[in-house]
Parts: structure tokens; sequence; C-alpha cells
């Protein structure tokens, strides 16, 4: 768990704090300390489980998680390292810039993985049915770097909940693991959308077209798209290697994806 002191002034803010709350939600293996950010009104409205990068729980994440929240969902931003104890919050530029970047987060990293992600999403859609302000049994869930497998996951493990899935610059989304995201292809009801960038070793082109074969043949409605001149991390504001247009590019593709299948 990552704990934040939020200070809110006119001209800046180190973290959001309206339309926000914590909650700390029972999964199978601990308690995982989650953050919801809704839209400004009554409601109800669509949901989305929002999965966070390898650096975890932070201001950056939760300026995102408002964005979508401002575009009319119900936001649910879980801690997936919880199982790993306290941390942070970390500074991903800092720690790129660093000797050890593995003995900075690797702890963090080998806490969780597709599958355990997955199966704590149950205790997430759990909650979500639980709240009188989302409106429909029916679920997006998006995902960056680390996230992107753990949201495509997600999508395959619980098909008739997920509608909606989107993976940017994921990385590791198509290997020989037993925990790819690929193989839970056949599974996936959703519809989905990926974004890599053309400059990513975690996402090399011969595992862009390993996965868009298995989703063609899987026959999911999916769009699979390489951002040019863009670096893992692009979508990201905190990362060293994002990039405005790029990331500008990612939110009208992503608000494309849920407006048109989570707003009924």
């Amino acid at each position: 768990m990552v704990e934040f002191e939020c200070r809110q002034s006119n001209d800046s803010k180190d973290c959001i704090t309206l339309n926000h709350e914590q909650v700390s939600i029972e999964t199978r293996d601990g308690r995982c300390q989650a953050h919801i950010f809704t839209p400004e009104g009554q409601g109800p409205w669509p949901s989305v489980i929002f999965c966070m990068d390898g650096f975890g729980i932070r201001p950056t994440l939760f300026q995102m998680a408002e964005r979508l929240a401002q575009r009319g969902y119900v936001v649910l931003l879980p801690d997936l390292f919880y199982r790993a104890g306290p941390y942070g919050p970390l500074a991903p530029a800092e720690i790129f810039r660093s000797s050890d970047v593995m003995g900075a987060i690797g702890h963090l990293l080998a806490s969780t993985d597709n599958h355990k992600a997955a199966r704590d999403a149950q205790a997430f859609i759990d909650y979500l049915d639980t709240r009188t302000d989302v409106s429909s049994p029916n679920i997006g869930t998006i995902g960056y770097c680390m996230g992107g497998g753990i949201a495509l996951s997600i999508a395959g493990t619980y098909p008739d909940r997920i509608l909606a899935v989107a993976s940017f610059h994921g990385g590791n989304l198509a290997t020989d693991a037993d925990t790819s995201p690929h193989l839970l292809a056949p599974l996936i009801k959703a519809r989905a959308y990926v974004a890599g960038a053309d400059r990513d070793d975690y996402y090399s082109p011969q595992m862009a077209k390993r996965l868009e074969k298995a989703l063609l043949e899987a026959g999911v409605d999916h769009r699979c798209e390489i951002y040019a001149e863009a670096l893992h991390g692009f979508a990201v504001a905190d990362f060293q290697e994002f990039n405005e247009e790029a990331a500008e590019r990612h939110w009208r593709e992503l608000f494309d994806l849920l407006d048109t299948t989570l707003i009924r």
C-alpha cells in the first residue's frame, strides 16, 4: 500500500482530492487498497477498472483517472502491489536514471502477475456491483505497460462482465509464458484496442503479429495499432518517454472505445 498527503492550490494539484475516495477491497490474498474517482453529478455511470503500470500508485495515475471520470465513468484504480507491503510513491523518470531499476521495483513486480491480478479482479467487480452510482453490469478495463497485459487478462477471465478492454504500451502481451495474455484471446468477448510503440523492446513487431493473430483467430472485435515515433511509456506523463502527441491520440482512441461500448 502507498500513502499520499494531498495538497491542492489554485495553481497546481499534487494529487486529486475532488470526487476521489479510498477504499479497501478484500481479495483472496488480502486487502487491496484502491482509489475511486467519480464524475460530477448524481449518476449512475458506467465503470472502468484502471490497471496501473509497474511503478505503482502515484499522483500521475490519479490525474489520468480523474480525466476518465470527467468523461463520465466511475474509475476504480486498485493497488495491484498490495501483496508487497508499503512502498513509494515512486518517480519513474528518477528510477530509470538510476543504475539499479530492478533493485527499486523488482520486489513489487514479483508480487503480482497477469493471473494473480486477474484473480483479484473478481473482488473488484464484486465491489463495483455494490455501488449505486455504477449503472451497468458491463465494465471496461484499461492498462498501461504492466497493466496492459493485466487488462487483457481480466477481459479473458471475466468475458461476461468486461465489455471493453484497452492496452497502451503493454509489454509481453504474446510470449511463451503460461501467463501470456494472448492465450486468453479465445475467451475474450470485449471490444479490444491495443496500442504499441514503434520503438519498444517490450513489444516487438513479432510479438505484435503474434497477438493480433491470436485475436483474429479468436474472432475478437479488435484494433491493434503501432504509434510511430513513440517509445514505451508514451501515454504516462511522469515517464521520461512521455510523448504528448501520442498521449493525446491515446485519449481519443480510449474515449472512442469506451463511449461506443459502455455508454448506452
